[in-house]
């Protein structure tokens, strides 16, 4: 069957798991001042962060409209049995309702998932689904599949600062973190399609060695994947640490963007998993 997979730049996904599993991804809007960007189009990520250390202007970010969803389900169901497009958590954004809107009175099935994540924990869902598209699986069971794996998806940070969580209203039960008098690195991670608080440690080295701890007593992943903002070295050490939890050949490797940049800011480094069931 031919299912064609759609996600939203929130994803995260590297440009050559695109191309490799054919995804089709929808940008997010970023807009500083009155400049107003296409996410991973006409806004790089090295430009994004350099514009935000130095721009004045916090940037803001929105959804793509139901319109250009719509646009983007017309030219694929030209030749797609079904379509199966796996966004943001709705908590988070209005992509996911964009997407819904846009998927009305189509007669090639549209099954819009909110992945109650983001980044490559949402990446992660896509990757789940277009590897199942390549396999010949059915509309149905791609959609149950990634339903099955949403309660099992997580992702894990820690924080360089919380500034961009709490400007952009994006900050939810972290705030618990917020004002302390002691420089302190947080640990967060998204569920359910909350941003909840995890730790609070004083150093970084220490919070990189909990949140190796975290990982190693929450089960057995099934997927992974290494991502940060603006310390890619950092991430690779990381996912070097991780090694003896995943295999390394098998863990992606992965840049939060623009869209979700605007909320996390500099300093970053995560991980997104798919535990396996128990």
């Amino acid at each position: 069957m031919n299912v064609k997979v759609v996600t939203d730049s929130t994803s995260d996904l590297p440009g050559a798991v695109v191309r490799e599993l054919g995804i089709t991804v929808v940008p997010a809007l970023v807009q500083f001042g009155d400049k107003v960007y296409h996410d991973g189009v006409d806004l790089s990520t090295d430009e994004f962060y350099r514009q935000l250390r130095t721009n004045p202007v916090l940037p803001r970010t929105s959804a793509p409209s139901p319109g250009t969803f719509r646009d983007v389900y017309s030219r694929l169901a030209q030749e797609a049995e079904a379509i199966v497009s796996i966004h943001v958590s709705a908590k988070m954004s209005a992509t996911y309702d964009a997407a819904r809107l846009g998927s009305v009175d189509f007669k090639c099935p549209i099954s819009i998932i909110d992945s109650q994540t983001a980044s490559m924990a949402c990446g992660l869902l896509v990757i789940l689904a277009a590897n199942a598209a390549r396999e010949g699986a059915s509309f149905s069971d791609m959609e149950a599949l990634v339903r099955a794996a949403i309660p099992r998806t997580v992702t894990f940070g820690v924080f360089g600062t919380l500034e961009y969580l709490y400007k952009g209203g994006r900050i939810g039960r972290a705030q618990v973190f917020l004002g302390s008098i002691l420089k302190l690195n947080p640990i967060l991670a998204i569920r359910a399609g909350e941003i909840l608080p995890i730790a609070r440690i004083r150093t970084r080295s220490k919070a990189i060695e909990r949140l190796c701890e975290i990982l190693r007593d929450s089960g057995v992943p099934q997927d992974m994947s290494v991502m940060s903002t603006t310390e890619p070295e950092e991430a690779e050490a990381l996912a070097q640490r991780l090694s003896t939890l995943f295999p390394q050949e098998r863990m992606y490797r992965a840049s939060i963007g623009p869209a979700m940049g605007t909320y996390v800011g500099p300093g970053a480094v995560g991980v997104s998993v798919i535990w396996k069931e128990k």
